[in-house]
Order: C-alpha cells, then sequence, then structure tokens
C-alpha cells in the first residue's frame, strides 16, 4: 500500500507561510551593545535612550544602539520586573530618566565587580541629582536584587 502524501493547497501554504512569519521570537533583553566602562571611577555621559525594567537603562550620545552603555543601577534596587511592582518600578524609572542626560560613574557592586551581567554598575545623575534619589522621593518600591 503507498501512503498519500498531502499537499497543502496554495491558499493555505500562504496561511501557513504567514502564521510562521509573525510568530514570536525570543527577545533580546535589550538593545545596549555598547562597550563598558571596566574600571570603578570611570565616567560616562549621553541620554538614556532605553529602560529595561525598574534599576536598568542604557545611555548614549547617538540613536546606534551599538553605542549604548548598559547600566544597573548602583544606588537604587527595584523589584524584578515580573514581581508585583515591577512594572510600577519601570514606569517611575522611565519618568525619571528617560530622554534625560545623564552623567553617570561606574562603581563596584556587591561583590567588588564593576560589571555584572553584562552592564556596568553604576550612580547616574539628571540635573546632579542621583537617579536612586529621585526614584526615593517619588516612593519607588523597592527590594530586588
Amino acid at each position: 500500500m503507498i501512503a498519500a502524501r498531502r499537499v497543502l493547497s496554495p491558499p493555505a501554504f500562504v496561511l501557513c507561510a504567514f502564521a510562521f512569519s509573525v510568530m514570536a521570537t525570543p527577545a533580546r533583553a535589550d538593545p545596549c551593545e555598547g562597550r563598558l566602562p571596566s574600571q570603578p571611577g570611570q565616567q560616562f555621559s549621553g541620554t538614556v535612550r532605553y529602560v529595561g525594567d525598574g534599576d536598568g537603562l542604557c545611555v548614549g550620545n547617538s540613536s546606534d544602539p551599538n553605542t549604548w552603555i548598559e547600566v544597573r543601577l548602583a544606588d537604587f534596587d527595584a523589584p524584578e520586573l515580573h514581581a508585583p511592582d515591577g512594572r510600577l518600578s519601570k514606569s517611575l524609572l522611565e519618568q525619571v530618566a528617560f530622554g534625560q542626560n545623564v552623567a553617570c560613574e561606574a562603581r563596584r557592586g556587591r561583590r567588588g565587580r564593576v560589571i555584572v551581567f553584562d552592564r556596568v554598575i553604576a550612580v547616574c545623575r539628571v540635573h546632579g541629582r542621583s537617579i536612586g534619589d529621585l526614584l526615593r522621593a517619588r516612593h519607588a518600591p523597592e527590594g530586588g536584587n
């Protein structure tokens, strides 16, 4: 007995092709791909171009994400994005920092490293005030990792 092969009709084939093309693909955590400062005390500045969560952002001087520096705020621990208040924390960081010019300084983290998980640990300031202080002034939830 010969098994029959089933061939999709042209409209069904187009529909299947379309369905595969719009299926969700894993997203990158962030678009920031710039070179990270590696020494404590190194200073950098630019515009906050991207906010990933309540204590992570990207700073860059151009619209090219390949030049953006990914920052983990040294002076503020926000809840994880998927935790209660995580989305609120991200929203507050966006309100405080997105589109703002910042001046940042790399710092050592808890384990003595300046770079952790492909992010530089830094204190960033908007108009001379640290973003951590600005978030606390807005009563942003704390308590992340």
